[in-house]
């Protein structure tokens, strides 16, 4: 069972389900050990009224490691119900145990939970859809999805938003003891990263087949899904989960493989360039799937495949987690389908931005080409977890959401965190939530489980060689950035130069 101690901070001692892996003698990463933290556990916010508020589960949508405490911080996404529910998306810092030697993490630690809060700390962001939130789909508000976080060498948090998309930066301020993340500044997102509808306005809520129907911008659902930060804290890279809605044949994302990441100057929030990123022809994928059946179609090369996370090497060195959207999660087990169940990529890739070309002036709508001259980011294989784990005749989980490079070994390699996103243990079941429990039976959520499990987070970890890796490099203490600072206001324009401000303190106009 698990215990609270109070000693300084509040510690949440965690009895997690460790499974060991034999350590490889060579090669660059190898997969040591699986840990679980029971989705039954509650965080350390302040008891929430919607279901499931302070359960703690999903916070693995991206994790930042901080060396100089050596504890991490993980973001939870929008919340269960897919943006229908309030539910307010928070920061797990955390700690564990790492193996000099092997790597193994064990021991987690909740240490505290965070949530995030206008500049004034008045009114908290809230996971549900800008419709469901605001009323009007034109509008962001405070409506928040994120699904990236870095550490900044000030101490600040800036987080990938994939409503807007956006990227926010929040200020750690401690209120009597309890330190809430209040918002800063929006950086400077590209105009052609706004989702559009086909009557030109802005709409946050459009998808392909709707109506209005989205018809450029990012797709729904697929905003930006990674955050990198360079060793020395200039700048900063946001990456897509999958290609732009126009982008690709027929003005179709979703057949296209080409991915954008865009680079921001710190200092200023404003984006300096645009690169891509290359998913995996689908002709690969399905070359590794047994027969035709399961196949991805076409267009599902840029829907189905895509970016979960991208963490920093060096400056222009970054390791980039692409998976499909099949494996194991609560709503996979109750269908039972057989296509969901085929999984065909959960790959970590090595990629090099050093000789890419910037295609901020270019636009791809309507091709799945590359125009001559124009050079993607150059890629290589570093980690196939999928044929790991079939070797090891584990399950695959659908949502690998995380990745961390943490502590330095006693060989020299580094331990290598990869975090999977459980989605709370609930799936949307003929419209209707249920909590999902291992042995593939549901209730009503928060009822009674019954003596059932439900769906753990789960923290894979590695020993990786990484010789190209630069440490960051941390502000001195005084350099911290309050969120004190006087209110200001991010202005948001569609096309057709209609303007939406989103202020610190959560007023939107």
């Amino acid at each position: 069972m698990a215990c609270r101690s109070f000693v300084g901070l509040v510690f949440l001692h965690l009895v997690a389900c460790i499974v060991s892996f034999p350590a490889e003698a060579s090669g660059a990463v190898s997969l040591v050990d699986v840990l679980a933290v029971p989705a039954e556990l509650a965080d350390l916010s302040p008891p929430g009224s919607t279901p499931a508020a302070n359960r703690l589960a999903g916070f693995l949508s991206d994790v930042a490691y901080d060396r100089a405490t050596d504890t991490y911080f993980g973001v939870t996404d929008r919340g269960p119900g897919g943006g229908s529910l309030a539910y307010v998306p928070k920061i797990q810092q955390f700690r564990l145990d790492v193996g000099p030697t092997t790597g193994a993490a064990s021991n987690f630690q909740l240490l505290q939970t965070i949530l995030f809060k206008t500049a004034d700390g008045g009114a908290t962001f809230d996971g549900r859809t800008p419709l469901a939130l605001n009323g009007d789909a034109s509008v962001l508000g405070l409506s928040f999805d994120p699904e990236a976080i870095v550490l900044a060498p000030n101490r600040n948090f800036y987080v990938a938003d994939e409503y807007g998309p956006s990227v926010y930066e929040f200020a750690p301020v401690s209120i009597g003891g309890v330190t809430e993340a209040r918002f800063v500044r929006a950086f400077d997102v590209p105009a052609r990263f706004a989702p559009l509808d086909s009557s030109g306005e802005q709409n946050y809520v459009a998808e392909r087949n709707t109506a209005p129907a989205l018809v450029s911008g990012r797709q729904d659902n697929r905003g930006f899904e990674g955050l990198a930060i360079a060793p020395d804290g200039s700048t900063m890279l946001a990456i897509m989960q999958d290609p732009l809605a126009e982008e690709g044949n027929g003005n179709q994302g979703r057949r296209s493989r080409n991915v954008r990441i865009v680079r921001f100057d710190v200092a200023t929030g404003a984006s300096t360039g645009e690169f891509i990123y290359q998913l995996e022809d689908i002709a690969a994928i399905n070359a590794r799937i047994a027969g035709t059946v399961n196949d991805f179609t076409a267009n599902q090369q840029g829907r189905q495949l895509g970016v979960s996370s991208i963490v920093a090497i060096n400056d222009h060195e970054f390791l980039v987690m692409e998976r499909d959207t099949r494996g194991v999660n609560p709503e996979t087990i109750l269908s039972g389908d057989v296509t969901d169940l085929t999984v065909g990529a959960k790959r970590l890739y090595q990629i090099d931005l050093s000789g890419a070309t910037d295609v901020s002036s270019l636009s791809l709508a309507g091709t799945n080409a590359l125009p001559g001259g124009v050079v993607p980011a150059a890629k290589a294989l570093f980690l196939d977890l999928q044929a790991e784990l079939v070797a090891l005749g584990r399950e695959i989980p659908e949502r690998i959401e995380a990745v961390a490079i943490g502590p330095q070994l006693a060989d020299g390699g580094y331990s290598l965190l990869l975090g999977i996103d459980n989605d709370f243990s609930i799936a949307d079941v003929g419209g209707g939530l249920v909590d999902v429990y291992t042995d593939g039976s549901t209730s009503p959520v928060g009822g009674d489980a019954m003596g059932r499990t439900l769906f753990a987070t789960q923290i894979f970890s590695l020993r990786a060689d990484l010789p190209q890796f630069v440490d960051p490099v941390p502000e001195p203490s005084g350099a911290v950035l309050l969120a004190s600072t006087a209110v200001a206001c991010v202005l948001r324009r569609n096309r057709r130069t209609r303007t939406r401000r989103l202020c610190r303190d959560g007023t939107a106009s």
